[in-house]
């Protein structure tokens, strides 16, 4: 068994198929049925069911692929330190981001300066909805990750926080009020952005023993302002993920009680993680993000 024979086990599982793996990887598809075929022999199991268009793991396979990225990802921690002997020239950094307020707002920043520090590692980002990044830490397929606090699973730095607020369309007769509580909100429909903040807002309303008139769900919060725009719902979403140039189409309104958002990073497990892991991390906290 290798290193290589579990790479291109772990890129076939997430991408269903070996000719986008091969594209990847940058080999043959011949090469990775190779790879594949050997391992199972190896291993004396099936790991892969083959289809006419794509691959699926089997119960076996979907057991050890945890293992093979945890493996892939310690092999990972040993490279980055025998790097970071010769001074980090060489590396890999996978992050994963949520969002516009880490997309946008935080991590361009920390990017640029992380970039000039240390020019010979190779950030690779992948972005998608909040709950899918926390996904992604628990898989291993990312080595760090933008997440919003607090969050017992991992270990985690603070890096901003910011406000909880109510959109509202611009004619609806709640925008009068100074604020807004939470079962103000349920008698309307709503959207929820599955973007960034769904889980703290889900968890909001569970908490009050509240529910809300879901009627939408959008996965990009420009989707989410377009239909409060339009007037076809009310939302909550972070003010740090609001567009700097505002929409005259829906009013925003502070929470009463309010609610304060936290977004930090995080990894599985900061003992294992790599030193250019950990210099993101540093370099992170030591920006300001007002």
């Amino acid at each position: 068994m290798t290193l290589t024979q579990l790479e291109i086990f772990s890129t076939v599982a997430e991408l269903h198929g070996f000719t986008a793996a091969a594209n990847r990887l940058g080999i043959t598809q011949s090469a990775v049925s190779h790879a594949l075929k050997s391992l199972e022999q190896e291993l004396g199991v099936e790991l892969l069911r083959r289809h006419q268009s794509q691959v699926e793991l089997s119960d076996i396979g979907q057991q050890l692929l945890l293992r093979a990225r945890a493996m892939l990802g310690l092999a990972n921690t040993l490279r980055q330190e025998a790097a970071d002997a010769r001074g980090m020239k060489r590396g890999t950094l996978r992050v994963g981001s949520f969002g516009p307020t880490s997309s946008i707002k935080l991590l361009p920043r920390i990017l640029q300066r992380y970039r000039a520090e240390h020019p010979g590692i190779e950030v690779h980002i992948d972005e998608g909805p909040d709950r899918q990044v926390i996904q992604w830490l628990e898989e291993r397929r990312i080595d760090i990750g933008f997440v919003v606090l607090p969050d017992e699973r991992f270990d985690t730095v603070a890096l901003m926080e910011d406000q909880m607020v109510a959109l509202l369309p611009v004619n609806h007769p709640l925008t009068a009020r100074d604020s807004v509580s939470l079962s103000d909100l349920c008698h309307d429909p709503f959207v929820l952005t599955e973007a960034g903040s769904s889980e703290l807002v889900s968890r909001l309303f569970n908490a009050a023993r509240l529910t809300p008139n879901i009627r939408f769900r959008c996965s990009q919060l420009l989707s989410t302002l377009d239909t409060v725009g339009r007037g076809d719902a009310l939302t909550v979403v972070a003010e740090g993920s609001l567009p700097e140039l505002s929409d005259t189409r829906y009013v925003k309104k502070p929470l009463r009680p309010a609610v304060v958002r936290q977004v930090g990073l995080a990894v599985l497990d900061q003992r294992q993680a790599s030193p250019a892991a950990l210099a993101f991390i540093k370099l992170a906290q030591g920006l300001d993000y007002r």
